[in-house]
């Protein structure tokens, strides 16, 4: 008891929770989530590529079971579940996921659609020439091993990577607080950069921008991008690239088209694209288009058929782009392990100066190898050498004295594996033939040392060197090549081209219907706004209008906000419609008090119920969200009551009191937020109603058997603020101008 006692501590459980989680949060950062800038690979992906290399298979050999490769990464390298490491396996495989493919996949590894793989015991891979040239040098010390998890094999911390794989083919990763998003790019162009950044240490961000472009990915498409932005994504090692789909215009002949798709963005899916414009085109949001098929082999082809031969392609592309992953923002995050193993995000010129780095340590480190394996067999020929020139003697000395290594070592001055060496030597190596080979190689190796001491002396040819190792790779794998021609073109755009959406929506006459109780509903075609509309029991209509399909449709409620909501997507048809809240955020205690078709000239008298107001023009009242634009602020009490169209040069107004007063329009000042200013003077109640029109024609009210129109003003004319006049005889009792109207 007193021995399990003194194992408990005391601790503060915040404070050993925060050192738990950080080292749960740098364990997933560091071998999981971001790549190593040497050599873009994961753990895993290098434990794969390792394990396959253990198996042999190189390009030249055969296949191997999948499930063969991944038992061996999860049984001696990484032991995690073998669905992870096959899925990384798989990505590996895929030409359209990688620019330039690890790992060469025999049997169904996926398909652009997002069908997935087969299972692993179906499946066989074997590597390709590109990870043969990432472990490049592995033999020969060229990087550090570290033990395995269970410390019986030893695993390499990093790959050599002759080939610049980070930003090749990119590297995609979500950790614990970060996140890496790395577009792949064309090998031959990160050569070019590479080869001046060794000529030009110092160089600016621009010249190197200018030789890698941009990414190039597998699955092509076209960035439109222009070249500052793209700079300044490189710069920060953060920023967007605009893709598009490549497309082209297919003649019919006899005046008729069709618009042909044969590239899609990188990371989408064809089948789910595909999917999304046809669930536009049900629902009538595309019609210029007429229909959409998947002509798709191994190659993409995705036929769009326009509705007519009048139809613009252009602008039907355009609309696609802003309504469907025909465009996407590939959101770039350099974010990577550098060589010191710690996370930070680098700019393009970090990420290859941290290449070039590693690969002069590598080369480093391979001619130390190759010149410690030179002169310990030149060790070796001179000893041979010593024997043939003193044959007789070694042979005396190996058959008479009992121990002839030590005899040898003393009388020739060898060293212990000159001598083993010597007694090693087979009778038919005695030739005169040998020796002349022997002396060969002899000579052929003083001269590669001392070709590798120069080149350890001088960093200047060390540098020339990792030059002609990028040129040739350059060469192996550049854009002379099938694989390594450039897929991504640039287009860049100059300005930003606005498609009116009305544009893509049929144009249709209907009626809106908005009830006391806030459902709203479009009848097809102009219905009589005075006719009885079916509502609920306990319903009744509050505002109805005419208006198009291709209208913007502008309510306005008691808190003085202005709300917006396209009319073609009003529920149509029978039935009651639906909540209008379920469109627009409209406040609980707020009611619409105005609902009308918008007109991009007009200007409105916006007043409340104490009659304040002011006049607002077309600009202030759209909305960009479904939370409404607030225009006129009330205080306790108070509520905004009318929005009146300004379609004259005098406004009437009359209050509860019935004094009405009349005044020029131009006396209300224009405002894009605020509370307003009196338009009449009040002791109780307060404003009634308001009624906008001419000078020349008067002011119009409801009197028995008809109306009346006033157009002797001097009664009630006077300036805004001003108490005002009894209406005349004969005024509505409601103290309303005009029955209320509903269009």
């Amino acid at each position: 008891m007193a021995e399990t006692e003194e194992k408990i501590k005391d601790v503060h459980l915040a404070e050993e929770l925060s050192n738990r989680y950080l080292s749960y949060a740098m364990s997933t950062i560091v071998d999981r989530a971001l790549p190593d800038v040497r050599d873009g690979l994961k753990p895993v992906h290098r434990r794969l590529l390792y394990a396959m290399r253990q198996l042999y298979l190189d390009p030249k050999s055969g296949f191997k079971k999948c499930a063969r490769v991944v038992g061996d990464v999860i049984g001696k390298y990484h032991p995690h579940g073998d669905t992870a490491v096959y899925g990384a396996m798989v990505r590996l495989a895929q030409d359209f996921s990688v620019r330039y493919p690890l790992v060469d996949g025999q049997g169904n590894f996926g398909n652009i659609d997002g069908d997935g793989a087969a299972a692993m015991r179906y499946t066989e891979a074997r590597l390709t020439e590109f990870a043969i040239a990432m472990m490049e040098g592995l033999n020969e010390d060229a990087v550090d091993f570290r033990d395995t998890y269970d410390g019986e094999e030893s695993e390499p911390v990093v790959m050599p990577s002759m080939v610049p794989n980070l930003l090749c083919n990119g590297s995609v990763g979500i950790a614990v607080g970060m996140a890496t998003n790395i577009p792949p790019h064309n090998l031959s162009e990160v050569c070019d950069a590479l080869l001046y950044l060794i000529e030009n240490p110092d160089c600016g961000m621009e010249p190197l921008v200018k030789r890698i472009k941009g990414p190039d990915f597998p699955t092509g498409g076209v960035i439109i991008d222009k070249f500052s932005t793209i700079l300044d994504a490189y710069t920060q090692g953060k920023g967007t690239f605009r893709i598009r789909a490549k497309w082209e215009k297919e003649d019919l002949g006899h005046g008729q088209y069709q618009i042909v798709v044969t590239e899609i963005p990188y990371q989408v899916v064809k089948s789910k694209l595909i999917e999304k414009i046809a669930a536009l085109l049900v629902d009538k949001k595309l019609p210029m288009l007429n229909d959409i098929r998947d002509e798709s082999s191994h190659d993409v082809r995705i036929v769009l058929e326009p509705k007519n031969r009048s139809v613009d392609a252009f602008l039907l592309m355009e609309h696609l782009f802003k309504q469907t992953d025909l465009e996407v923002r590939f959101t770039m995050n350099m974010n990577v392990l550098d060589s010191d193993t710690v996370p930070r995000v680098m700019s393009i010129k970090e990420v290859l100066s941290e290449f070039l780095n590693h690969r002069h340590n590598v080369l480093k480190r391979r001619v130390n190898f190759r010149l410690n394996k030179i002169i310990a067999r030149m060790e070796l020929l001179s000893g041979y050498l010593i024997a043939y020139l003193n044959l007789d003697e070694v042979i005396r000395i190996i058959r008479e004295e009992d121990e002839p290594k030590t005899e040898l070592m003393k009388k020739f001055e060898l060293t212990d594996n000159q001598a083993e060496a010597i007694l090693n030597m087979k009778l038919r190596s005695l030739r005169k033939l040998e020796e002349m080979e022997i002396r060969k190689e002899y000579d052929d190796l003083s001269a590669e040392k001392g070709e590798l001491e120069a080149l350890l002396s001088d960093e200047h040819k060390r540098w020339e060197a990792i030059a002609n190792e990028i040129k040739l790779t350059r060469e192996k794998f550049g854009k002379k090549t099938a694989l390594g021609k450039r897929r991504t073109e640039f287009a860049e755009i100059s300005e930003e081209i606005d498609v009116p959406v009305e544009a893509f929506i049929e144009k249709e006459p209907i009626t809106v219907i908005l009830s006391q109780k806030g459902w709203i509903r479009a009848l097809k075609g102009y219905s009589n706004l005075n006719e009885d509309f079916k509502f609920k029991d306990d319903d009744s209509l509050l505002i109805a209008i005419h208006a198009q399909t291709t209208d913007k449709i502008i309510l306005f409620d008691t808190s003085g906000k202005f709300f917006n909501i396209p009319a073609n997507e009003i529920p149509c048809g029978r039935g009651f419609g639906q909540p209008l809240r379920l469109m627009i955020d409209l406040g609980i205690n707020d009611n619409i008090t105005e609902m009308f078709v918008f007109d991009p000239k007009a200007k409105y008298l916006i007043a409340s119920n104490t009659g304040r107001g002011f006049v607002v023009d077309e600009n202030h009242i759209l909305a960009q969200t479904r939370n409404g634009r607030k225009i006129m602020n009330v205080e306790a009490g108070e509520y905004t009551k009318f929005c009146k169209r300004m379609d004259g040069d005098m406004v009437a107004v009359i209050g509860d009191n019935r004094k009405l007063l009349v005044f020029k329009a131009e006396e209300v000042p224009s405002m894009a937020r605020g509370r307003g200013v009196s338009l009449q003077k009040y002791k109780d109640g307060g404003l009634s109603d308001i009624q906008i029109f001419k000078e020349s024609e008067g002011f119009t009210y409801n009197r028995a058997g008809g109306t009346k129109t006033e157009t002797e003003l001097l009664t009630w004319l006077g300036h805004r603020a001003q108490v005002g006049k009894l209406a005349p005889f004969g005024f509505p009792k409601n103290n309303k101008f005009l029955k209320e109207t509903k269009e």
